[in-house]
């Protein structure tokens, strides 16, 4: 049946006296999101779920503020839980290369860091002052003046035998020497010479002899200064332990119960008194302020100081982390370096922690696919699920580059939940190709693209308005204002009894009202200002659509607006670019002749045919044979095409319109070109809904306004497409003037009907159509051809279909004036 519609049905407003309010200041916030409470089930089950493998992907269309819905559930579990425990890397003295994890109460990290600086400060200072104390001094002199009386006694004990040798012991610049005396006196050179012969060779003798006594004592005497350092170190060693035990025993007081941390202040302990040395001549032989001896002093303590990975100090529930940089690094943390002497060096304080780190024990958020487009990020963060674990990575490990990665600190225990965001084509991918996804990622939590237009949803778009008004900032809304985006968000749909749930793009359009708005100076958003909004967007894309239409109004692309031709028909087709679809026109014609029942796509054959629009040829020629040839061949070779179409056709909307054409070709009945009509078919000529109906009917409208509208134009639908329907202002302006039309069809033949002004006519029991009908004079050509075939001889004697003229139907060459009568 072809119902004509009115324009409140092409466009079903929402009247400003539904919102009983004077501007969107008035209103509360919105609360939750709007028609997303399956998805919210889904994230509160994920969140609720502490058993392993329940981590969450968000999906759906990004301008549905995925995030938005997510941080306002996740912030809401997080507040409610207690604040997870400190991370700290400790240094392992046993094994420098592999620092130690150590896990603290939330806050007693950054103690132990604190106390930790306090003991390098104490040791820096105590340890040098232990050796300017009196007490010290006194004993290291002690110790002196006992090696200087020994050796001294020695000496003594030598200068007596030289005595009963006639000779002296003497301290020479060069070291010690015997010389004889007489009277007391030491000889020298003349008075030497002077003595007989025999004498100066017993005083030779006995010098000769002397000096080897004193060399074998001299043989003695490193051993003995060695002794001597030994025991001084060992004093020094003694005051040092004693002090550094006092500083220890201070922190292993403070942290009793502590294992963990008294065994590692044990090893400090026993590390400091194996760098006494070191640690003195690092206080000691430093160079003026900003140089650094051979090795930096800051460098050597960092042994003894505390890495604070991770700091919860300041509370505040769990943590929830969005590492909107999801690389390798970025995830599992890193290992910095630092140039010394010319080399790249690292040690425990220079582990950085990653977002894995920081979210442990809360929530990690996640774009699935940045996190995708970052090599080793994702077998990273599958490997830390799996094993519970935080292990530091380098991506050099993967790729077999030399590295100078020396560390390999102690992996830290995970426990996070983890919330990826991403498009459905993601999650259905890692579904179908990663056999680890559905292990690690259990609850999906699909956003609606749109939601119901009810009396309580309007309202509550109503407090979604004013609360993205208030958070940026912007001019309340008046009531009309909001029924206006209202109706422009069923549209965005494509659907008058949806809403968008594009939170988005709703922001945006708010954004350019309140610019606008702003500049006239006004105090709220209206309406109007939202129109011209809507409409500023438009034009900003519109170029290429004006481009079509352009080729169309001037006759480069042939489309007739008015008049009646035989085999040709208006489609409607619809093409989108980005963001931006419009509505065109397309001239569909149809030849038939006599043949062996080929039906011939020839966008298909041309391979400019997609599937879809394939399978409803298929369609085509499936309800040709089934209404007109059920006992008969279908003796016909017909042909189908897109005219002046220079790119690909999908889809099956065009269905009814190429029926119509090869109808009209096969019945010489011609139709009417003011009229373009858009359908899907099934293969008992029923009207199914398609998309984009607002756009076609609006396409075909630009170009019969450009024309000049003459009140008969119009554009015929299916039915089930009314709910659909959600008209531009100014086409609902032209239908409510009478200057333009929508028409609603069920079948094919109400198409047939209005098209041609000819009855299709209704088939009676023996499948017969009246004569005078349209259908009736289709089954008549189909006769009439079965028959000729006939008169030829068995179909497989028939001449090849080339050779049997075409039916005179569409005219060849540029199309003819309209006609009315063929």
């Amino acid at each position: 049946m072809i119902t004509t519609l009115d324009a409140r049905q092409v466009r079903p407003e929402t009247p400003a006296t539904a919102f009983d309010f004077e501007t969107t200041a008035d209103l509360p916030p919105l609360q939750d999101g709007i028609g997303q409470e399956r998805a919210s089930r889904a994230v509160r089950f994920a969140l609720d779920m502490r058993a392993s493998g329940y981590n969450l992907f968000v999906l759906g269309d990004p301008a549905t503020d995925r995030r938005h819905l997510v941080d306002a559930l996740v912030g809401e579990a997080a507040q409610s839980q207690s604040t997870p425990a400190d991370w700290c890397y400790l240094h392992n003295f046993g094994h420098p290369d592999r620092p130690r994890a150590l896990k603290l109460p939330a806050g007693e990290g950054r103690r132990l860091a604190r106390h930790a600086d306090q003991l390098v400060e104490d040791l820096r200072s105590v340890i040098p002052s232990l050796f300017r104390e009196e007490d010290f001094q006194h004993r290291i002199n002690d110790i002196q003046k006992s090696f200087a009386e020994r050796q001294k006694a020695d000496l003594k004990a030598l200068d007596a035998e030289a005595e009963t040798h006639g000779l002296t012991l003497l301290q020479t610049p060069d070291g010690f020497a015997f010389a004889p005396v007489r009277d007391g006196k030491v000889l020298d050179n003349d008075a030497f010479s002077e003595l007989p012969e025999s004498e100066r060779n017993a005083i030779g003798k006995a010098i000769e002899t002397m000096t080897n006594r004193l060399m074998e004592k001299l043989q003695d005497l490193p051993a003995r200064q060695q002794a001597l350092v030994r025991e001084q170190k060992a004093m020094a060693r003694d005051f040092i332990e004693a002090a550094v035990n006092r500083l220890v025993a201070q922190l292993r007081k403070r942290w009793q119960g502590w294992a963990e941390i008294t065994a590692w202040l044990q090893a400090l302990a026993a590390d400091v008194m194996d760098h006494a040395q070191t640690i003195l001549a690092l206080e000691h032989e430093q160079g003026p302020p900003g140089t650094m001896t051979q090795r930096s002093p800051e460098h050597f303590y960092s042994r003894y100081r505390v890495n604070l990975l991770i700091d919860r100090s300041e509370g505040g529930g769990a943590p929830v982390v969005f590492e909107s940089h999801p690389t390798l690094e970025n995830l599992v943390g890193r290992l910095d370096h630092r140039s010394e002497l010319g080399s790249l060096v690292t040690d425990f304080t220079l582990i950085k922690p990653g977002a894995l780190h920081r979210a442990n024990g809360g929530y990690l958020l996640i774009e699935a696919e940045r996190l995708l487009s970052k090599p080793f990020a994702w077998d990273a963060l599958k490997r830390a699920l799996f094993d519970a674990e935080v292990r530091i990575e380098n991506a050099s490990e993967y790729l077999s580059f030399g590295h100078v990665l020396s560390l390999d600190p102690e992996p830290i225990r995970l426990d996070v939940k983890v919330i990826l965001l991403g498009s459905r084509h993601t999650y259905y991918l890692l579904s179908a190709y990663d056999p680890d996804f559905p292990q690690l990622f259990k609850v999906p939590a699909d956003l609606s693209d749109r939601v119901e237009r009810s009396p309580a949803n309007t309202q509550r778009y109503a407090l979604l308005l004013g609360s993205i008004a208030r958070d940026e900032k912007l001019l309340p809304l008046a009531p009309d204002a909001v029924a206006r985006i209202v109706d422009q968000s069923a549209r965005m749909v494509g659907d008058a009894e949806k809403l968008s749930a594009h939170t988005r793009r709703l922001a945006d359009l708010l954004r350019e009202s309140d610019h606008l708005a702003r500049g006239q100076a006004a105090n709220v958003t209206r309406a109007e200002h939202v129109q011209a909004a809507i409409d500023a967007h438009v034009e900003r894309l519109e170029r290429i659509r004006d481009d079509v239409h352009e080729r169309i109004t001037r006759g480069t692309v042939v489309i007739a607006t008015e008049g009646k031709l035989i085999a040709q028909v208006n489609g409607l087709s619809v093409l989108q670019i980005g963001d931006f679809m419009f509505g065109q026109p397309s001239r569909i014609t149809a030849t038939a002749r006599l043949g062996r029942g080929e039906i011939v796509d020839i966008e298909r054959e041309a391979r400019l045919g997609g599937n879809i629009h394939s399978k409803a040829v298929m369609i085509l020629g499936a309800f040709i044979g089934q209404r007109y040839a059920q006992h008969k061949p279908l003796s016909l070779h017909a042909t189908v095409a897109f005219e002046q179409s220079y790119g690909g056709i999908e889809g099956d909307s065009a269905t009814i319109a190429e029926v119509c054409a090869l109808l009209s070709a096969l019945a010489r009945i011609p139709l009417r070109q003011d009229i373009a009509l858009t359908g899907s078919m099934d293969q008992y000529g029923r009207a199914q809904a398609i998309g984009g109906a607002n756009e076609k009917i609006e396409g075909f409208y630009d170009i019969c306004a450009a024309r000049g509208l003459t009140g008969t134009q119009g554009a015929l639908v299916p039915a089930d497409n009314l709910r659909h329907l959600m008209l531009r202002p100014d086409v609902v302006a032209a239908i409510d003037a009478g200057q333009f039309h929508v028409w609603t069809m069920d079948t094919v033949d109400d198409a047939l009907t209005l098209l041609s002004g000819v009855d299709a006519g209704t088939q009676d029991e023996a499948e017969d159509w009246p004569a005078d009908s349209f259908n009736g004079r289709v089954q008549a050509r189909i006769q009439e051809l079965s028959e000729l075939t006939r008169s030829l001889g068995r179909l497989g004697d028939a001449p090849p279909a080339s050779s049997v003229p075409d039916a005179p139907v569409a005219p060849p060459g540029p199309p003819p004036a309209p006609e009315d009568n063929p």
